[in-house]
């Protein structure tokens, strides 16, 4: 992590401790990333201070620890033989990010084949985020190039999912946030990985309002914020 961004996260763990404490979440417990607005929730926040200290992104896997997981697929189908290649494996490895550079508690590997591309897909979480990471693969099965297709990241711990969900009713100068509720975190990985998204839903039927932000965690500010129905 660099100095600047230790120096932001220290000023703003300053000022998370005068705001309200952040939500407890015992181990196990069913995530619930929902927190009440604070008092303060249309106060401006310096722009310069940063939520919270993250954890560096990373990619724990090597090619072999994939093409065990391909190997021991228990999703229907498995993962087909053509994509259980060492060096379509490493191309893998180099392209998978973990939101804090650690292996998951497990990998839940997946693929078919078509003509000429295959689909692959790898997902796994922790028990500190209770929700999964998922991502996407094509492969090319002449030349055996790899692409992300998808990265859909939402395995952020429960507390620091909590910690980015008030600090962004913080950072809602126009209340759009005020009595909505959080559905969703994400993280973008490298070299994103200061980023997230997350979503706001004020009940499930449909045509009910929804608001979608990015928040720039390094920042300490909302990047885009595009309310729907509200």
């Amino acid at each position: 992590m660099t100095v600047s961004r230790v120096l932001a996260a220290v000023a703003m763990l300053a000022l998370a401790a005068c705001a309200t404490p952040t939500p407890t979440l015992t181990s196990g417990a069913t995530p619930n990333l929902t927190v009440p607005p604070s008092s303060a929730s249309h106060t401006p926040a310096p722009a310069s201070s940063a939520p919270i200290a993250l954890p560096e992104p990373g990619r724990p896997y090597d090619a072999d620890d994939l093409l065990d997981a391909m190997r021991e697929s228990r999703r229907p189908g498995g993962v087909p033989p053509e994509l259980q290649d060492p060096q379509i494996a490493a191309d893998l490895a180099d392209r998978l990010w973990t939101f804090d550079g650690e292996p998951w508690d497990a990998i839940a590997a997946g693929g078919s084949c078509g003509p000429t591309i295959c689909s692959l897909e790898l997902s796994g979480g922790t028990a500190a985020a209770g929700r999964e990471d998922a991502w996407v693969f094509a492969i090319d099965r002449t030349s055996g190039a790899v692409e992300v297709v998808t990265a859909d990241l939402h395995a952020v711990p429960n507390e620091t999912a909590a910690i980015l969900d008030r600090w962004a009713r913080v950072l809602d100068e126009d209340g759009l946030l005020e009595g909505l509720l959080t559905t969703a975190v994400r993280w973008l990985p490298p070299p994103a990985a200061d980023r997230f998204r997350i979503a706001y839903r004020s009940g499930n039927e449909e045509g009910s309002c929804s608001v979608d932000l990015e928040l720039d965690a390094a920042a300490g500010r909302i990047v885009e914020l595009i309310p729907t129905d509200c």
